[in-house]
């Protein structure tokens, strides 16, 4: 057993050292590849870097080779290029001379022109002052020979030329005007000619009463109600006369005011449809179609400026255009009369060569003082002047409407074309519906009227009535007396006559003075 133990022990001490032999021979061989690999890597990194230098080596060279080359192409252009100005230089400088030596000799040709022409300048002075003296000695001898001096002569011969000259100045300047009032008159005519032929306007007129249709005849008593208490609350409350008659199922409203008429109109329809027919009720329900009747006139005038072609018109002349679509005048309605004048302004305007936006805008407004003349004392021209000039109108289109009825004398052609275009809108067959017996009638009784005082030699209506002129008797009226005589007409047209509008008289004395030539 002992022999056994020692045997192991032996053998384990021999596999220890035998291991670590074995392992210190591992270390050596390890450490000898090591080495060998470290002295080859050696090598080759010497071998690179010597490679590397020799090819940075190489490539400076080509570097340097190539950087020579660049040099010498960049001299040679260089070289050429100078070259190249060198020989423009020579070239200008060729041209610079050639232009001093131009220079020189027209120099020295204008300083012998210059020589030239003062010589002939000094010869030129002699000469005159040769003529200077002929002429005096001339004069002297004309003197001496006349009797007359220098002024006197040519004051004879200045006072016989004038003489000559306005004889034929006057002859020129009497054919000048009847030539220019031929073609004034030609032209006046081709204008409205062509106005009136290119405007396009109905012929209807208007009715001064309104006739109101009812379901029944016991409507008509509901209407009268108890003791009148009806009929007078509506005639107070709208200014209406209600004429209920024998007419089966119809009532008729007669008034001055187109607009009240209107009014009543409404409200009479509305108190039929709804059954309800008080005193109350009635004044409700006209304080109510006032209200639409007043939205009715706006929406009225804004249709009639957009059909015109008008804009930039106030708001307040927008709603009083549509006011005067209940105002008549002979039976014409006044709207669509403002509207003819408007579009016929335009084409009157446009041939002349004028601003047809200012004729256009100066036609539709020409009447709207119509529009308060229920409300405002004075004439409607006055009242549209006052009313152009409150909301800022063009001067010319208040002059315009001033002008347009003869009133103040007009001064621009667009007065003269509101005139014109207001005659024809009112002239033309159907527009307005006065009797011709009764119009005729009224201008006889005006001219009869202003010759019945003395002193009168004759008297003309004109204007549609609307304006009188009286020729008067030079040796029997004297100037001092001429407004005395036109206020005494006028008192007795306005105690005699019954007249729209206003009626102007114009009383004309003239003295005249006659010779013949023999």
């Amino acid at each position: 057993m002992v022999s056994t133990g020692i045997a192991v022990l032996i053998a384990v001490v021999v596999g220890a050292v035998a291991a670590a032999i074995a392992f210190s021979c591992g270390i050596a061989y390890r450490r000898k590849v090591a080495e060998q690999k470290v002295g080859s890597a050696e090598e080759e990194a010497k071998r690179i870097i010597n490679d590397a230098i020799r090819t940075a080596e190489q490539k400076r060279k080509e570097a340097a080779i190539e950087a020579k080359d660049e040099v010498f192409k960049l001299k040679a252009e260089a070289d050429k290029e100078i070259k190249e100005r060198r020989s423009e230089v020579t070239r200008q400088e060729r041209r610079l001379d050639q232009k001093e030596e131009n220079i020189d000799r027209k120099t020295a040709a204008l300083e012998q022109k210059e020589e030239e022409q003062k010589k002939r300048a000094e010869l030129v002075e002699a000469r005159l002052a040769e003529i200077d003296q002929m002429r005096e000695r001339e004069t002297e001898k004309l003197e001496h020979i006349s009797g007359l001096s220098e002024e006197a002569a040519k004051e004879m011969l200045l006072s016989r030329l004038d003489e000559e000259l306005v004889h034929e100045k006057a002859l020129k300047i009497s054919a000048f005007e009847t030539q220019t009032k031929e073609d004034c008159d030609k032209l006046a005519q081709e204008l409205i000619t062509q106005a009136v032929s290119r405007c396009a306007a109905d012929h209807s007129s208007e009715i001064t009463v309104s006739v109101v249709p009812l379901p029944s005849d016991e409507m008509k008593g509901r209407i009268i109600g108890r003791e009148g208490r009806n009929i007078r609350a509506l005639e107070t409350a709208t200014g209406v006369d209600l004429i209920i008659d024998d007419t089966p199922e119809a009532i008729t409203l007669s008034s001055f005011d187109p607009v009240r008429r209107e009014v009543a109109r409404m409200t009479l329809e509305k108190l039929i449809a709804d059954g309800r027919i008080h005193p109350a009720r009635i004044e409700e329900t006209v304080e109510k179609c006032r209200r639409e009747l007043d939205a009715t006139m706006k929406r009225e005038g804004e249709r009639a400026v957009m059909e015109v072609g008008v804009h930039g018109l106030h708001p307040d002349l927008v709603k009083l255009l549509g006011r005067l679509k209940y105002r008549t005048s002979y039976g014409q309605n006044v709207l669509n009369h403002s509207m003819e004048v408007a579009y016929l302004s335009g084409l009157m305007a446009s041939e002349l060569g004028l601003n047809v936006n200012m004729a256009k805008r100066a036609g539709l407004l020409h009447d709207i003082g119509k529009a308060l003349t229920h409300e405002i004392e004075g004439s409607h021209v006055m009242i549209g002047v006052d009313l152009a000039r409150k909301y800022k109108e063009n001067p010319a289109i208040i002059h315009a409407i001033e002008a347009h009825h003869g009133d103040v004398e007009p001064q621009t052609p667009l007065a003269f074309i509101i005139m014109a275009a207001d005659a024809i809108s009112a002239a033309r067959p159907g527009a307005r519906r006065e009797n011709v017996e009764n119009y005729i009638k009224r201008l006889e009784d005006l001219e009869a009227i202003s010759s019945s005082f003395p002193g009168v030699e004759r008297s003309y209506a004109i204007q549609a009535g609307r304006e009188v002129r009286i020729m008067v008797k030079p040796e029997q009226v004297a100037d001092d007396q001429l407004t005395i005589l036109a206020r005494d007409i006028v008192r007795k047209i306005e105690d005699e006559l019954e007249y729209p509008g206003q009626i102007k008289i114009n009383v004309i004395r003239e003295n005249r003075a006659t010779d013949y030539a023999k």
